[in-house]
């Protein structure tokens, strides 16, 4: 008698279809699933090795030096965290500081001084001191003036140690050089 073929793999609607039973493999045993897993510690491709990991490590510098400009909290270095230095830092950014022309008018009086006239240095030298005093003083009263709003903002008896000068150095510095990059307009302070 022939056999008959079933061309299209279909199930043989006579013989029912019995699920398989077991895993189909015997389990590993420990020393061949540790075997498995076994890598080296050490790359057999040192070049490459240390290409990837430098590669990484770039990444992760761009990405901190990214996250600094912008703000992001964690990225931070501990002298600009915190809900109060942030105040600090968005109320300097909104205003207009004396001390932040201080490099662009030192730059110019350099330039005086290299003039033959005597006159014109002592003037550009005088004009130095009083911007200098002028920017000490405006330095003072924001760093009075950001201790009240802190005091007023986070109901605390005192501002968090060192405020003033934070405020002061921020203050002193070009807006485009300051890091954390200014996350406000001029005239927008914070609420």
């Amino acid at each position: 008698m022939a056999k008959k073929t079933n061309p299209t793999n279909l199930p043989d609607p006579a013989k029912p279809e019995v699920p398989p039973t077991g895993k189909g493999a015997p389990t590993p045993t420990r020393k061949q699933q540790e075997a498995a897993l076994m890598r080296p510690l050490v790359s057999g491709d040192r070049k490459q090795a240390n290409k990837d990991a430098r590669a990484k490590m770039s990444h992760a510098r761009d990405r901190a030096r990214v996250g600094m400009a912008a703000g992001e909290e964690k990225f931070l270095p501990e002298r600009d965290k915190g809900a109060q230095r942030r105040f600090v830092r968005d109320w300097v950014d909104a205003r207009f500081n004396v001390g932040e022309f201080m490099i662009p008018i030192m730059f110019v009086v350099i330039i005086l001084t290299f003039l033959p006239d005597l006159t014109i240095q002592s003037v550009g030298i005088l004009v130095l001191w009083i911007f200098f005093a002028a920017a000490v003083l405006d330095c003072i009263w924001l760093s009075m003036r950001v201790k009240a709003k802190i005091k007023e903002r986070f109901k605390v008896e005192t501002a968090q140690k060192g405020t003033a000068w934070y405020a002061s150095m921020r203050a002193l510095q070009l807006r485009v050089m300051r890091l954390p990059k200014p996350q406000v307009k001029r005239g927008q302070y914070p609420a």
